[in-house]
């Protein structure tokens, strides 16, 4: 399991193209561009055909298993699906003409690959109707996800913390093992058209960019969109990716013109209120005992209570009157 340096040090990534994962995950294994989605639907086709055989054979057969073959050729191809998902045995068919063997990782045959992936050289990882590659190049591991820009590089201590949590979510993984080709000519006759070559360097400066301009909420998934991703296509989960990206503009775009709008509104407020809305202003009569400089002029609050009296009553009122009439009728005698 050499992983010598090869192609000059270069990287080769596929950008995902319609539905064609499967294509690019075998490529990106290979390290080049070896193979087209016609050459894959090829293998399917032949791949079908056989199994129709086997099935015609068991049908001769009485009893369920005849019913069984029955329907498995009523049904359309187990290899390729309309939307262009491929099956294991495709892919595995496709690097089998390299001499390279695929092995699922929970197996018995992968060993101690299962706790030290470290030893492989290649994994192939699926999901739903979703397939990436995990490829070692020049001593170095990389995701080579379609659905990524760039490949993103994997520190060897992240590699099996990574490998652990896609088993963790149900991914389904196989290690690639044989002799990987060497060397691809960059201007391979019947290149796909949408791979391309990329220095390590190169590879980190745009994933790099692309971390930078994603929004938050696109670099850590959001709890809503991974409860809807469960049992969406390929094409569906991207659409939903974009669409929550074009919502999240939005929504910082409305902040921000929010905030324009209250920082203006405050402003405004604060130039209206000495002239529209002047302070109240509270005039409080003080008895001789008290001390004009403890009134607060500038946050005036209303008076303790207990400087608040009550009025006098009505008899209270008539009786001081009284006394004063019989005072001033006894200064007359």
């Amino acid at each position: 399991m050499d992983a010598a340096a090869s192609n000059g040090g270069l990287l080769y990534h596929e950008v995902q193209e319609g539905k064609l994962c499967a294509v690019h995950c075998v490529n990106t294994a290979l390290q080049g561009p070896f193979f087209s989605e016609f050459d894959l639907a090829a293998l399917a086709a032949d791949l079908d055909q056989r199994e129709r055989l086997v099935m015609l054979e068991g049908s001769q057969s009485p009893g369920a298993a005849n019913a069984a073959a029955g329907d498995f050729l009523a049904e359309g191809s187990h290899n390729v699906s309309l939307g262009g998902d491929f099956s294991i045995q495709v892919l595995q068919k496709a690097l089998e003409v390299w001499d390279l063997q695929v092995i699922p990782l929970d197996s018995p045959a992968a060993g101690s690959s299962l706790f030290d992936p470290e030893q492989e050289v290649a994994f192939i990882c699926h999901l739903q109707d979703h397939w990436f590659c995990i490829r070692k190049v020049n001593g170095e591991w990389y995701n080579f996800n379609s659905l990524y820009p760039a490949p993103e590089h994997l520190s060897k201590f992240y590699l099996s913390a990574f490998i652990d949590t896609l088993k963790g979510s149900g991914w389904s993984i196989f290690a690639v093992r044989g002799n990987f080709p060497k060397e691809c000519p960059m201007a391979t006759e019947g290149s796909n058209g949408f791979g391309q070559w990329l220095t390590p360097d190169d590879a980190q400066k745009i994933t790099a960019s692309c971390n930078q301009v994603q929004t938050p909420t696109h670099q850590v998934q959001s709890p809503l969109l991974g409860q809807q991703s469960e049992g969406m296509s390929e094409m569906d989960m991207i659409a939903a990716q974009q669409e929550e990206a074009d919502l999240n503009a939005a929504i910082a775009a409305s902040l921000m013109d929010a905030g324009v709008q209250f920082s203006s509104y405050h402003a405004a407020q604060g130039s209206s209120k000495p002239q529209d809305a002047p302070a109240p202003v509270i005039e409080a009569t003080s008895s001789k005992d008290s001390n004009p400089e403890e009134v607060d002029k500038s946050e005036p609050s209303a008076p303790p209570c207990e400087d608040i009296q009550e009025p006098a009553s009505g008899s209270d009122t008539k009786k001081e009157v009284s006394s004063v009439e019989e005072k001033e009728s006894a200064k007359e005698d």
